[in-house]
């Protein structure tokens, strides 16, 4: 039998990432030869992790299967695989299309790929992972699928309702991976705000948090995609006061003009989400606050975006990303509204948010120079040490940059660092 040697690209979110990472640990149990997000002349099949959130995603993905069907048509690979969101989502469409691909799967049919593929699943491995992020941090998946209706989002289409992992299965998994070398957790979920009320009849969030800050090995914890609704105000005090808890918290308010969130059903209004916000900064001034934003949803009016603007001008998020309204078929808002903003006008809009975040992060990252903080080094690049503050997620947030001239420094490692010089979104500083 021809050795495996098997290429995983992994589009998309985080969650697709963790998912990567599972079925990465099956087949290396399988002694199969495992590149992720590469290809090489080795390879003899491809794994596609696809998404299929957005129309840019989902086009993404579009390209990158015919890309990987060419190179089977050409000869250079055997066997071409399809998963994930796309995949769930369109599989008979893809099928229909792009016929070269040899098997289409959903987002949770692990054990279907692995045996596809040649390989024995394993069931005593499940809640491991090959990590493809740096050892130092991993993505803790708390949770699948969602609940919640908002009028853009495809999400619980594609993963159905809300399913929470029980919180004995959880700390296992944070143990397993605090055991390979792991030392910040960052928790996600389509809805972290919503765990627990399923298999607990409540939301668990907190209790969840006060297992895992007594796993050893791991220093930080950090919370994704909370909810802004019917948030649990009890976790605000374990990540004030549990040092292991990063000052960090990321809820997509989307926007601030009640009737752009009634029309997104977004079960919040206005003054709803500025009082959670005041809320939030009172119990914890010292806590950073990440926000997405959602532009050019149907309806969305001239005073609608301006409203938004002045509030984002008022609250001064620490770190925010902003989206275009894309229609997605099937959703609420693709059925009720017309997608009658014009391109132009969603990325001006986009565009203006963007260069107000800039001043805003750039005004932050001032107050910060010549102060000490623990730094977390994720990577060398060029002639700088790349590190986080706990105020900062990997990829999507500020980084602090060290001379790598003057220090010999380890990745993974925690050091102390004087902040002396300050960017839009980098900080330069030195080893204390």
């Amino acid at each position: 039998m021809q050795k495996h040697n098997i290429s995983i690209i992994t589009l998309g979110c985080s969650k697709n990432v963790v998912d990567s990472e599972v079925l990465m640990r099956q087949l290396e149990s399988s002694n199969i030869n495992i590149e992720h997000d590469s290809y090489s002349q080795n390879t003899n099949t491809v794994v596609i992790n696809t998404c299929g959130f957005i129309s840019d995603a989902k086009e993404e993905s579009i390209n990158t299967i015919l890309r990987f069907s060419k190179e089977k048509e050409d000869g250079n690979i055997k066997n071409l695989f399809v998963m994930g969101c796309l995949s769930q989502r369109y599989k008979s469409e893809l099928e229909k299309e792009i016929p070269n691909v040899d098997k289409y799967f959903g987002v949770s049919e692990f054990k279907n790929i692995v045996e596809e593929i040649g390989a024995d699943y394993r069931k005593e491995l499940v809640g491991e992972r090959k990590l493809s992020t740096p050892k130092h941090f991993a993505y803790l998946k708390i949770s699948e699928g969602c609940d919640r209706t908002c009028s853009f989002c495809a999400i619980p289409l594609i993963r159905g309702k809300h399913i929470s992992k029980p919180i004995e299965i959880l700390v296992s998994e944070a143990k397993y991976l605090a055991s390979i070398g792991v030392k910040e957790l960052i928790l996600i979920a389509q809805d972290l705000t919503y765990y627990g009320n399923d298999i607990y009849k409540k939301q668990a969030l907190a209790e969840l948090l006060d297992s895992l800050v007594e796993i050893d090995g791991i220093e930080w914890i950090r919370l994704h995609y909370a909810y802004p609704a019917n948030f649990p105000v009890d976790v605000l005090q374990k990540i004030k006061n549990h040092p292991k808890i990063c000052n960090y918290l990321d809820i997509p308010f989307q926007h601030f003009s009640n009737s752009v969130l009634q029309k997104m059903k977004r079960r919040t209004n206005k003054n709803e989400s500025l009082d959670l916000i005041e809320k939030i900064r009172q119990e914890n001034p010292n806590i950073a606050l990440r926000t997405t934003i959602l532009v050019g949803h149907p309806g969305e009016t001239d005073k609608d975006f301006q409203q938004l603007f002045e509030v984002l001008s008022e609250v001064k998020f620490d770190r925010l990303g902003v989206f275009t309204y894309s229609e997605e078929e099937d959703t609420f808002a693709a059925e009720k509204y017309e997608d009658n903003i014009p391109e132009e006008t969603k990325n001006q809009r986009k565009e203006e948010i963007l260069e107000l975040q800039q001043g805003i992060s750039m005004e932050h990252n001032l107050k910060m120079i010549g102060r000490n903080y623990k730094v977390l080094i994720d990577r060398l690049e060029g002639d700088f040490y790349i590190g986080r503050t706990e105020f900062d997620s990997p990829e999507v947030d500020n980084e602090i940059l060290i001379s790598s001239t003057e220090n010999q420094l380890k990745i993974g490692e925690f050091y102390d660092v004087k902040l002396n010089r300050a960017e839009e979104y980098d900080i330069y500083g030195e080893i204390v």
